[in-house]
């Protein structure tokens, strides 16, 4: 427990989780993050860094690269970077958070991710086992305003969705829940980056 900056009696505790390669780690996942503290009310993040993300089929950057460069990037006093699914080799995100619910049983956990990322959630591993373990935040990015990338979760969870200006109440009420947030956008993306690195790269 003192691995992730907990004491062993810990009750209520608000922890946001942010999944993901994060090759590389950016401003737009600080913006996340900041603004996840700011309307969910959370008194941790913690961002899980993936060895590898199942539905990519290109290899990231080594993990331990990418981990020194999220601890560079991410300075929050209460926020975690980990390699946990690594030590308990995970390889999906209901495994991780399965794990997480019986080891914390006392800690409310709430799952982070971009409104770009449920055009494909149905294709992750068990999905609709995560929409029953933990509470989910959905912020809105560049791109992806309107509805039609989130309406399979939506039809699933039709009945389950706060409003925005509950955002505050998503850690403690029961799954499944979900809120559908907005934030000033941040036009920075981990693509966005490998693609002007590759380029810069292509010049020289």
């Amino acid at each position: 427990m003192h691995r992730f900056g907990l004491k062993p009696v810990v009750t209520d505790l608000k922890v946001g989780l942010l999944g993901g390669s994060f090759d590389p780690p950016h401003q737009g996942h600080v913006h996340v993050t900041e603004w996840a503290f700011r309307r969910l009310g959370l008194d941790r993040v913690w961002w899980l860094v993936a060895p590898q993300n199942p539905l990519k089929q290109l290899r990231p950057a080594p993990l331990q690269e990418r981990i020194a460069t999220a601890r560079r990037v991410q300075t929050h006093p209460r926020v975690m970077i980990t390699d946990l699914e690594t030590h308990i080799r995970s390889h999906h995100t209901i495994n991780t958070l399965e794990y997480l619910v019986q080891r914390f049983p006392a800690v409310r956990f709430v799952w982070l991710m971009g409104a770009d990322n449920l055009q494909g959630f149905t294709h992750w591993g068990r999905w609709q086992n995560i929409t029953d373990l933990v509470p989910m935040a959905v912020f809105l990015r560049p791109g992806h305003q309107g509805s039609s990338v989130y309406q399979p979760v939506m039809r699933k969870l039709k009945t389950a969705r706060l409003r925005e200006d509950e955002a505050r109440r998503l850690p403690v009420v029961s799954p499944p829940a979900w809120c559908l947030v907005t934030l000033p956008l941040s036009y920075v993306s981990s693509t966005s980056i490998r693609l002007g690195a590759h380029q810069s790269g292509k010049q020289e």
